[in-house]
């Protein structure tokens, strides 16, 4: 299987002339979403106990109080504390989205680290057969893009530390920027650089 490298050259001027701070806003949402969303603190009615007034109203001097439970009591609920009713999505147009994934291409091309084959296999089906395809590269992880992916590659990629393998409409540009590296099929490439 012989891979040729992409230079910048070979890339429509679409890919060439989009600002790197689309990629930032789309990667900076990508993390967003992926957040788990389970920082929680207890407010002054989920706290046990503060059911008995501390003291009297009056007599005592003292500023008056209702509740052990009030946020200026040691183990008291928090006052605005985080929920876990939070949402961190972060809105990114599809136009963005889209320019995101071309600058990442772009960046991989600019530096050499794009490389386009015929098809990508692995008959065998064995996970040495597929790190023998990944050291014949020189980088130190790839983004492996097939067209659809059959049985038998996915196995051999499978336990593959520095390699991942996903089908071409799962390709976004925060995968393609993540890796040091992506190998693609041509026609993935062809339908990315003809959808420009």
């Amino acid at each position: 299987m012989s891979n040729t490298v992409i230079t910048s050259d070979a890339l429509p001027k679409e890919f060439l002339e989009v600002h790197p701070h689309n990629l930032y806003l789309y990667c900076k949402s990508y993390a967003a979403s992926m957040r788990s969303n389970t920082a929680k603190a207890k407010t002054r009615a989920e706290v046990s106990g503060g059911g008995k007034k501390p003291f009297a109203q009056k007599g005592g001097g003292r500023a008056r109080q209702g509740s052990i439970t009030a946020p200026h009591y040691v183990g008291g609920g928090v006052a605005f504390g985080p929920t876990n009713n939070r949402n961190y999505n972060q809105k990114v147009n599809k136009k963005q989205k889209k320019l995101a994934l071309y600058h990442a291409i772009a960046e991989k091309a600019a530096n050499g680290k794009l490389f386009v084959t015929d098809s990508i296999v692995v008959e065998s089906g064995k996970t040495k057969d597929a790190i023998a395809l990944m050291s014949a590269l020189g980088q130190r992880d790839v983004l492996v893009i097939k067209e659809m992916i059959d049985d038998k590659t996915f196995l051999a990629f499978r336990n593959v530390n520095n390699a991942y393998l996903i089908e071409g409409n799962e390709l976004n540009a925060y995968l393609a920027a993540a890796y040091s590296a992506i190998l693609m099929e041509k026609a993935v490439f062809e339908k990315l650089t003809k959808e420009s």
